[in-house]
């Protein structure tokens, strides 16, 4: 075991093991925010990280599949809206590392942690793909409002800094999806 990481991990033959399972190992840092509440703004946000990662791949299986109607406008939309999350989910995995904390970004991590709907896979009209991409940047815009409040209460006033730019931009990112569909009224 190495002296220095000790509490965070063993080395078991070729394989590195969390010392508890599902527990998030955080390291060493001098950022003056207490511990116990930078443990809590990491969980926060790896789950942010799941979140918008499966947005991201939501977004691309919309990108390749679309077809119909505002073919090009709407397959061009969503690979530029596939083209801001990524810059989200960049600054998000950061600054879980800034605060000491490990960005659980892997395929399988975020299959089993997003709170997104499901996407359907068996849809191909435009129509279908605005009302499913609609209906996930909502989830997600929705998500990140709550991280503004919950990052607020921990005292970290440059995470809740990050979710309200990455809420402002997805709830733009809905404005232009649900512009595809057809105005109807309250």
């Amino acid at each position: 075991m190495d002296t220095q990481s000790s509490t965070l991990t063993e080395k078991t033959g070729d394989k590195t093991v969390f010392a508890k399972e599902g527990e998030i190992p955080m390291l060493v840092t001098q950022n003056d925010l207490p511990a116990e509440n930078r443990k809590k703004l990491v969980e926060v946000l790896n789950q942010s990280l799941a979140d918008l990662k499966d947005l991201q791949t939501q977004l691309k299986q919309a990108h390749w599949n679309v077809k119909g109607q505002g073919f090009i406008a709407l397959h061009e939309l969503f690979d530029e809206i596939n083209g801001e999350v990524i810059g989200h989910i960049d600054t998000i995995a950061e600054r879980a590392v800034q605060l000491g904390g490990i960005a659980l970004g892997t395929a399988r991590v975020v299959a089993s942690r997003s709170q997104l709907p499901e996407y359907p896979l068996n849809i191909s009209e435009s129509a279908d793909h605005v009302d499913a991409l609609s209906h996930a940047i909502a989830v997600a815009a929705k998500a990140m409002r709550q991280n503004i409040a919950k990052t607020g209460d921990l005292g970290d006033a440059d995470t809740e800094d990050i979710f309200t730019e990455v809420s402002r931009g997805l709830d733009k990112n809905l404005w232009f999806v649900e512009a595809h569909k057809a105005p109807r009224r309250a």
